[in-house]
């Protein structure tokens, strides 16, 4: 499995991993990743130099994601974006290596890491607190994602 940057070529790809990923977990719902406008054009919206997004290629085709991207009114907090994987390439390690190489790039921009989930993404919730994030009782700021219902945050 190869880890890389985003492409342009991959935006169609990386759009329907998260929507397989939503569907599984009965999150295909509005005030979810599910209604977000830039959902086929990750290539564009990760161009900014606070922001990133990661892909995973198996085999020529995308099996996991994870992006950070900037907290709107929170000058020194970035947000962990979209981190899905496919179920046949969970439990290989593949979270923990973009999570590593996320937050190795939010420190270089940013002082603390956010991130919105749901309750029932039970190995999710463990993984973010596994990995020093703590949960938080209600979301740092409003956001489009009114759906989520766990949040965490991460000193950098």
């Amino acid at each position: 499995m190869l880890i890389r940057e985003i492409e342009e070529r991959d935006n169609e790809q990386v759009e329907s991993l998260i929507r397989t990923c939503l569907i599984e977990f009965g999150a295909n719902k509005p005030g979810c990743a599910w209604t977000d406008p830039n959902l086929g054009c990750f290539y564009q919206v990760y161009q900014d130099q606070k922001s990133k997004y990661w892909v995973v290629e198996k085999d020529g085709k995308i099996v996991a994601g994870c992006g950070i991207g900037p907290v709107e009114k929170k000058k020194d907090v970035c947000e962990l974006q979209k981190m899905y994987s496919l179920k046949e390439v969970r439990g290989a390690g593949i979270a923990e290596q973009l999570l590593n190489l996320s937050l190795e790039f939010a420190k270089k921009h940013y002082k603390q890491c956010y991130l919105e989930t749901f309750e029932n993404m039970v190995a999710a919730n463990k993984f973010y607190k596994k990995h020093g994030f703590t949960q938080l009782d209600k979301p740092l700021v409003e956001t489009e994602h009114y759906a989520c219902d766990v949040w965490y945050i991460k000193t950098l």
